[in-house]
């Protein structure tokens, strides 16, 4: 039995004689991340230096660019190049994907990272601040696709990957912030229709709750252990909120070749929660 099911699997084209450490990772790969001096940016970086990766990163301030240089081994800091910046500044962004292209040799894949939210509930936030949270995370995120796609077509395709968050989809508070995130998967999705005959994938990661040191979570866990309790029981039935490193391994999975079927997809990585947060609808 257990022959004919060989014979099958080799007339199928499947994989045989190959150990999961013979499978392609991100070794070698020229990679960008913004946001990557803090919390998942942070953790995306680290992991993606630590498999071997040349990996390109910016943040707003230079001396956490240069703290997460200095935490890094002697092996991952040689391959990290950062620069200072602000996202939201399109030509500094447009420049610092050409600078990292130019360090590299290229790009393999890039890694839209950095976000977040500016107001509070409906009444609280101003046209600015919805105008502001829009360019951090969609506005941002287009440009460095399209500064992205020369040096990826090149390259001969490449990956790209877009953190969204389960706010994209599950209504709740701060609504400005939720359909930035919307957006943001519509956005990959499209973007996967349109640069797939280059070779290019991109999807979209949606983080749940994370458990972040000095974050909102982690501050509930101590400060509210109750409520941290009731929370968990109630919207996360296989454990607590995730942890960044969690959802670095599947940013790292879809910048692999190990993911090379997968395009226009929105992955959520929330432990099956069921809701953004406490006090949400």
């Amino acid at each position: 039995m257990f022959d004919r099911v060989r014979d099958v699997s080799e007339s199928r084209g499947v994989d045989r004689g190959q150990g999961v450490r013979d499978r392609p990772g991100v070794r070698g790969k020229r990679l960008l991340v913004t946001g990557g001096t803090r919390g998942l940016g942070e953790q995306i970086v680290r992991l993606l230096a630590a498999e071997g990766a040349r990996v390109a990163t910016c943040a707003r301030t230079a001396s956490d660019l240069e703290a997460l240089r200095g935490s890094l081994s002697a092996d991952d800091s040689g391959r990290l190049f950062t620069q200072p910046l602000d996202v939201t500044e399109p030509e500094r962004l447009e420049n610092f994907v050409a600078a990292s292209a130019q360090r590299f040799g290229g790009l393999d894949g890039v890694v839209a990272c950095a976000g977040g939210s500016r107001g509070r509930s409906l009444e609280l936030a101003d046209a600015e601040d919805w105008a502001a949270t829009w360019e951090l995370n969609v506005g941002h995120t287009a440009r460095l696709v399209r500064a992205a796609v020369p040096y990826l077509r090149t390259a001969g395709g490449g990956s790209v990957v877009v953190i969204s968050s389960i706010s994209g989809w599950k209504p709740g508070p701060n609504a400005q912030y939720g359909s930035a995130k919307s957006a943001q998967i519509h956005l990959a999705a499209s973007l996967a229709r349109e640069l797939g005959p280059d070779g290019i994938r991109v999807n979209a990661v949606s983080p749940g709750s994370m458990l972040i040191p000095g974050r909102r979570w982690d501050r509930m866990r101590t400060e509210e252990p109750e409520a941290f309790a009731a929370f968990t029981r109630a919207e996360l039935p296989s454990g607590g909120p995730v942890a960044p490193h969690e959802v670095a391994r599947v940013v790292a999975f879809l910048l692999s070749d190990w993911s090379s079927g997968i395009s226009g997809a929105n992955l959520p990585v929330d432990r099956a929660q069921n809701a953004p947060s406490p006090d949400g609808y």
